[in-house]
């Protein structure tokens, strides 16, 4: 496993030292990261187009981050993956995704979403990186709670469109030998195991159409979120590093009645604030073999961000783990085909 890394999204601002990919780097090297995870959609972080037609500009983009202390983990389309599936009940909210010529023009920022997938992922190569983060998008979410009763054959309808349109994305990233990492995430229709093996089931079991691990969206829906590891280690390809918590009450539990995040029973925290099992996940983690990188996603409702960043870097490298190469007892044993016939009683 390699890190610590974080994920610049919910850093980047206006303001310095977050208003350039230069100053932003340097600050997270100096709090302890060695890698960072790049927002696509900000342009101050990245120009996507240039950066999936031009080596030269991505040798730049990556020299920069190194002349600053950090390398790049990986890229997101977040925002632009949400958008590759939208509920008409969402058009309004999603809009604010996507550039001001395509707002009110459903399809054609569907079409600019696709086409700024297919963009990342041949960045990505140029990157030299192996996977790549975002979102599903969503078609069934508004019909979650069934009721009234779903019509039969809606969900089908709702994934098997939700294969068609990413299933030649996939193929993209396949061509370019990039990993795709669904972000599991409530408000997606990839929510949950149960969803995202739907999902892969209608792109064929697509090797690219792989997991972004998150256990704070876990923990918000009471989900095993360990267990979640044994089932799906196979296709976890990315690992956020982000605390949650669950408390629910008389009053309220996992829908959180239209609270605001502080007041909610399900709340995001700072590294070690929450109830995430962070040493079982880094246990599991290496068990099985987990190459990428930990990144921090900081949400948190209650401390600044600036202040979970620095706590985040040394949080995530006390957790880490050094797989051993030999086994404990190795001293005590050997090996003697003979002895073994022996001692079985087969001789």
């Amino acid at each position: 496993m390699k890190g610590p890394g974080v994920f610049l999204a919910q850093f980047m601002s206006d303001a310095a030292p977050f208003d350039t990919l230069p100053s932003a780097a340097r600050w997270m090297a100096e709090a302890g990261y060695a890698g960072i995870q790049i927002p696509t959609w900000d342009s101050r972080c990245i120009d996507l187009r240039q950066a999936a037609e031009s080596q030269d500009y991505c040798d730049e983009l990556a020299g920069t981050c190194r002349e600053a202390g950090v390398e790049i983990t990986e890229l997101s389309t977040h925002l632009q993956g949400q958008l590759v599936a939208v509920h008409p009940a969402y058009d309004i909210a999603f809009d604010a995704f996507a550039p001001d010529a395509l707002k009110g023009k459903p399809s054609e920022r569907q079409a600019w979403a696709v086409e700024q997938l297919r963009l990342a992922a041949k960045a990505s190569r140029r990157l030299g990186l192996k996977a790549h983060a975002t979102f599903s998008g969503a078609l069934a979410w508004p019909y979650l709670y069934p009721w009234p009763q779903r019509p039969a054959g809606l969900v089908e309808e709702a994934f098997g469109e939700l294969a068609k349109r990413w299933r030649p994305i996939l193929d993209v990233f396949d061509e370019q030998g990039v990993d795709l990492a669904y972000e599991i995430h409530p408000g997606e229709d990839l929510h949950d195991g149960v969803t995202f093996e739907r999902f892969l089931a209608g792109v064929d079991n697509h090797p690219r159409a792989n997991i972004l691990y998150d256990p704070s969206h876990y923990v918000l829906q009471a989900l095993d979120y360990l267990a979640f590891i044994d089932i799906y280690h196979e296709r976890i390809r990315m690992f956020h590093v982000k605390d949650a918590e669950l408390n629910p009450t008389g009053r309220s539990g996992v829908y959180g009645g239209f609270q605001d995040w502080v007041d909610r029973p399900g709340r995001f925290r700072s590294l070690g604030d929450g109830h995430v099992d962070f040493g079982g996940i880094f246990s599991k983690l290496t068990q099985y073999g987990y190459a990428g990188w930990a990144v921090l996603e900081w949400e948190c409702c209650l401390k600044h961000p600036e202040d979970g960043a620095r706590e985040g870097a040394p949080f995530i490298a006390a957790h880490m783990i050094r797989k051993a190469d030999k086994a404990f007892d190795d001293f005590a044993g050997g090996s003697d085909p003979a002895l073994n016939r022996a001692m079985l009683g087969l001789t």
